[in-house]
């Protein structure tokens, strides 16, 4: 145990081994706080989650790697994103996925022709992976966004014509 002075100068003892223990746990569960109280000794131990630093760090690698394909710029000028008909949205806040597992190829690629209610991509909100179908039949058009991209609600994904 360390000692060390709490705001009205009398000394605290402050058990070392069980803050450690209380960190460790909170990498086990993934939580972002935990307390325990022992009669007037009370512990907290918190952390930032780490979801908080991806969503800060995802949008400044987002525009370097934005500009990089000048096919998919011409595709969105020519059927204007976002309110083209046929345009696939995000339903919501997570992270985007083209292929349906890390070394398999995409479900599809530009110019591929696909069926109503076939699956595009896949997008992940807290660990559950929920495909984006294919509103009606036609050919992809353009895929605005990168494998592993986050992505937010409402968010154009792909066109398909």
């Amino acid at each position: 145990m360390a000692d060390k002075t709490d705001s009205n100068g009398s000394a605290m003892q402050v058990d070392v081994k069980l803050v450690r223990e209380l960190a460790k746990m909170l990498d086990d569960t993934n939580l972002t706080e935990i307390e325990v109280e022992d009669g007037d000794r009370r512990i907290r131990v918190a952390r930032k989650p780490a979801a908080q630093a991806a969503t800060y760090a995802a949008p400044a690698a987002a525009p370097v790697a934005a500009p990089a394909p000048a096919a998919a710029p011409a595709a969105i000028e020519a059927a204007p994103a976002g309110n083209a008909a046929g345009t696939v949205k995000s339903p919501m806040v997570g992270t985007a996925y083209l292929t349906p597992e890390p070394d398999a190829p995409n479900f599809v690629k530009v110019g591929d022709s696909v069926k109503a209610g076939q699956t595009l991509l896949i997008v992940e909100a807290m660990k559950v992976m929920n495909p984006i179908t294919a509103p009606t039949a036609g050919t992809v058009q353009a895929i605005l966004i990168e494998n592993g991209q986050p992505v937010e609600y409402d968010q154009p994904l792909i066109v398909v014509g």
